[in-house]
């Protein structure tokens, strides 16, 4: 083989990694606040915008200012427990997650003090009667000394899709709802509704 060939052959050869590399799979970093909407469906900016903007509105109603003034005593804030949120949805969607952005949207709110749901308290029960054999007294959490909650907040995901042609349109309706644990009595009702408008590329949805 002379060298002219061996040469061809070699810049053939750099040329085909050349095309793979500019080919291949690229990794961006991205500031979480910002919005990657690939698809019309529910993502995690739906997920946070809508809980912050609910909660903000939860916090609005007269409900929490008759709580202070039935409560005067400041180092104590009406407690609420997230109760459930069912997808209803046409889709699989996270409400894990969505549950989580609630907490949080209420935590930071200060107004409000916020307990453990079902799963989460069965297991710190189970750990402070282990406490209760297993650790010195002084530093034992104790029994039966749980705040309770005051209020529940449930709620539930619906979503409806209209297509025509190349063009959907995908509506959410979120509603929530806070009750007060004591009577049962509906504090307040939440609804937000998103749509997102979607083109069929050639490639289709």
């Amino acid at each position: 083989m002379n060298l002219a060939f061996k040469g061809a052959v070699l810049a053939a050869a750099l040329a085909v990694v050349g095309l793979t590399g500019c080919g291949g799979t690229k990794v961006q970093r991205l500031d979480t606040l910002q919005e990657v909407a690939l698809t019309d469906r529910w993502n995690a900016t739906d997920s946070r915008l809508v809980s912050e903007e609910m909660i903000d509105d939860m916090l609005s109603f007269p409900w929490i200012s008759r709580w202070t003034q039935a409560n005067p005593d400041r180092s104590r804030q009406p407690t609420v427990l997230v109760m459930n949120v069912r997808n209803r949805s046409h889709e699989h969607i996270q409400v894990d997650t969505f549950i989580n952005d609630l907490r949080r949207a209420m935590i930071r709110s200060g107004q409000v003090d916020f307990v453990a749901g079902n799963k989460v308290r069965e297991g710190l029960r189970e750990e402070r009667k282990d406490q209760e054999f297993n650790a010195t007294a002084a530093t034992a959490a104790k029994l039966a000394a749980e705040q309770g909650a005051n209020f529940a907040l449930s709620g539930s995901i619906d979503s409806w899709v209209d297509q025509l042609d190349g063009t959907r349109v995908t509506n959410y309706q979120i509603d929530l709802s806070l009750i007060d644990i004591q009577t049962n009595r509906e504090v307040w009702a939440g609804q937000k509704k998103l749509q997102k408008h979607q083109k069929r590329s050639k490639f289709g949805f």
